[in-house]
């Protein structure tokens, strides 16, 4: 039996209602502690306003929901191999991907010579990035999720159950979190212009060497 796989968490008849609570019990647990080091380093390093703060927290939720919508479709069409292909390292091998091009762009942005609309459409690509990927992560509620959407048998009900699933977990802490560390950094840059490339910089090197360590997993 799948290592990752708890029986005890489908219930006996599963409903899109069940499925959204095992998704809440991701987003209120381990969604915190796995998804804090990418974000917070990112919100930080961004130096945004509160509300480009606000957008790119809805780009990592939305990054989320689409993720598990797609899984659910697969698992639903393509039965528990995909459960499987998540264990073998996929997973790990995108979210490093992610947090290095994030890492990467904040150590561009100080470089960015386009026009600042196409700047910030530019960085609005990173959240919604580390979401999709951050949302690979193995663990017990989303092998749970494949479990029901193979058993399913059928891609719209397995997208459905995934976007169910995605919507509970983007309950989640960070929506508090996040926006309090937004404002840290604030008070941190406030009167004190010298200090917010350190910040970035300090912060691309956080997201470079956490995608590193993600993919010197796969090894």
């Amino acid at each position: 039996m799948d290592e990752f796989f708890n029986p005890s968490l489908l219930p006996q008849e599963t409903t899109y209602f069940a499925i959204w609570l095992l998704g809440v019990s991701l987003g209120l647990t381990a969604c915190t502690a796995t998804c804090m080091p990418f974000m917070g380093t990112w919100i930080l390093g961004r130096g945004g306003s509160q509300l480009q703060a606000l957008r790119d927290i809805a780009l990592f939720v939305t990054g989320r929901i689409l993720a598990y919508g797609m899984l659910g479709a697969i698992a639903g069409s393509a039965g528990l191999w995909l459960s499987q292909a998540l264990r073998g390292g996929t997973g790990n091998a995108v979210i490093g991907a992610s947090s290095i091009l994030a890492g990467i762009w904040l150590l561009q942005s100080d470089k960015q010579h386009a026009p600042c609309g196409t700047a910030r459409k530019a960085g609005f690509t990173p959240p919604l990035m580390l979401g999709f990927s951050l949302s690979l992560t193995p663990c017990a509620p989303l092998a749970s999720l494949l479990a029901v959407c193979a058993a399913a048998g059928s891609l719209q009900l397995g997208m459905a159950n995934g976007i169910a699933f995605g919507l509970g977990a983007a309950l989640t802490p960070l929506l508090i979190l996040l926006p309090l560390i937004n404002l840290f950094g604030k008070s941190l840059r406030e009167n004190r212009a010298w200090i917010t490339r350190w910040i970035r910089w300090g912060a691309a090197v956080v997201l470079l060497l956490l995608g590193l360590r993600r993919i010197t997993l796969l090894v």
